[in-house]
């Protein structure tokens, strides 16, 4: 099934083309892999995607209905259908380990506590849920970061460099479960500089000066 498709997205930023006519469907049980230098225009197109900045042109349909335009509405649908892994982790410092999971559910209204300490036990972070983000580690960070995309059970993950602050294993660790994820349902889609990642989709996306390649 298909659960987003984007159809020749451009984005246009003052004297440069960060997206030019990109076309792209993201499907369920797939791990799609966005690949490319820095500069080619492969966050920009998870981030238009995600619904976090608009396309200067195009269109974008999630389950086959245009994506809205509105601020509120598109927040809306992030938290409920979308799930987000950033490289900096994004954590808020001021909050706990168990709030920073629970900040998606701020929209949902619905009570998240059990499905936020059964993923903290999942990733084997429960013993830090009392702990704020400059006691933990990096690995732990990044789970945390992971716990938070999923809280909300979304259909659609975007990962950006995920594993880019993480060692090699700690980095293999999380390509593991986003693979995990992919097979249980979930659309995934990560975008990385690593070839390395290849072996854990199902496709790979080269992009360069804005084009899939």
């Amino acid at each position: 099934m298909i659960v987003e498709e984007l159809r020749n997205i451009s984005k246009n930023y003052p004297m440069v083309k960060a997206l030019q006519g990109v076309s792209l469907k993201i499907r369920e049980k797939q791990l799609l892999l966005i690949r490319g230098p820095s500069g080619s225009g492969k966050s920009t197109l998870m981030h238009i995607a995600g619904l976090l900045d608009l396309p200067s042109r195009g269109e974008i349909k999630i389950m086959g209905k245009r994506a809205p335009r509105n601020d509120a509405q598109r927040a809306k649908l992030r938290s409920d259908f979308m799930g987000f892994v950033f490289q900096q982790f994004a954590l808020m410092p001021s909050l706990t380990v168990l709030d920073n999971i629970l900040l998606p559910t701020v929209f949902s209204r619905t009570n998240r506590d059990g499905r936020a300490a059964e993923l903290a036990e999942s990733l084997g972070i429960e013993e830090r849920l009392k702990h704020f983000p400059n006691q933990i580690s990096g690995g732990e960070k990044q789970r945390v970061a992971l716990a938070r995309a999923l809280v909300n059970d979304p259909r659609l993950i975007f990962a950006d460099e995920p594993t880019g602050n993480l060692d090699s294993k700690t980095g293999e660790q999380v390509m593991k479960l986003l693979r995990r994820l992919a097979d249980g349902g979930k659309a995934v889609v990560v975008v990385s500089h690593n070839p390395e990642h290849d072996k854990f989709a199902d496709t790979v996306i080269r992009m360069r000066d804005g084009k899939i390649l």
